[in-house]
């Protein structure tokens, strides 16, 4: 399966640089480009990539935005960050965005190449304990008393698992903490997403410290 890609970057030597990079990936097609966030929005409607690779800083509308609008419209549409800024804040404002992935411009080639087939697979980029500090340094979270009706929707097995995903916990801790396989704790994990409306395990941990359904609050 060819994995298709929109790239949305104002400089046109990144964009130069991003042909070269993918030109020998033979399961990977550069399908469009875009110069600002509006080009991206209008390019991504049109093409339909499994993929598109966003600036953060581009004049007009930026690349937060133009994912917000992509998403809106076309959600199965996966979007990965690249910038050459590195703040926690602008990686948090990407992923509340809807964005499944975050790399550096100074990241190598093959980390670029590798990043656009984890996202197209439906994979967050962002290990979970990285998403958990940045999501516990940002997240403005409600009142305890704040009831979360979407929770009630979840099986118990589903609850503990999402109580730990927001914990930090990788899935082959998980699955050691609970006693049961790795590929249970997936399954458990994607009924809960599907249950829940959540794109991959990067909003599984927004949700659940958004909503207060995280047991550990900001330390």
């Amino acid at each position: 399966m060819t994995v298709r890609v929109l790239l949305a970057d104002d400089e046109a030597l990144i964009r130069a640089g991003f042909r070269l990079v993918l030109r020998p990936e033979h399961d990977i097609e550069l399908v469009a480009e875009a110069v600002d966030g509006a080009t991206a929005v209008d390019a991504a409607l049109r093409h339909r990539p499994d993929v598109a690779v966003m600036d953060v800083r581009m004049p007009g509308l930026d690349g937060l935005q133009a994912t917000r609008e992509i998403l809106a419209q076309a959600p199965e549409i996966r979007i990965l960050i690249l910038t050459t800024f590195g703040e926690d804040q602008d990686v948090y404002a990407a992923l509340r965005a809807g964005a499944s992935g975050f790399m550096l411009k100074d990241s190598t080639p093959e980390d670029l190449v590798h990043a656009i087939r984890v996202v197209a697979r439906g994979e967050a980029l962002l290990g979970p304990a990285t998403t958990r500090q940045i999501v516990r340094s940002f997240v403005r979270r409600p009142p305890a008393a704040r009831p979360e009706p979407a929770a009630a929707r979840l099986a118990s097995r589903e609850r503990e698992v999402i109580e730990l995903v927001a914990a930090g916990m990788t899935n082959t801790e998980i699955a050691a903490e609970l006693g049961i396989s790795e590929s249970t704790v997936k399954t458990h994990l994607a009924r809960a997403q599907h249950k829940l409306g959540l794109r991959d395990r990067v909003h599984v941990v927004i949700w659940a410290y958004e909503t207060g359904f995280a047991d550990h609050g900001p330390g």
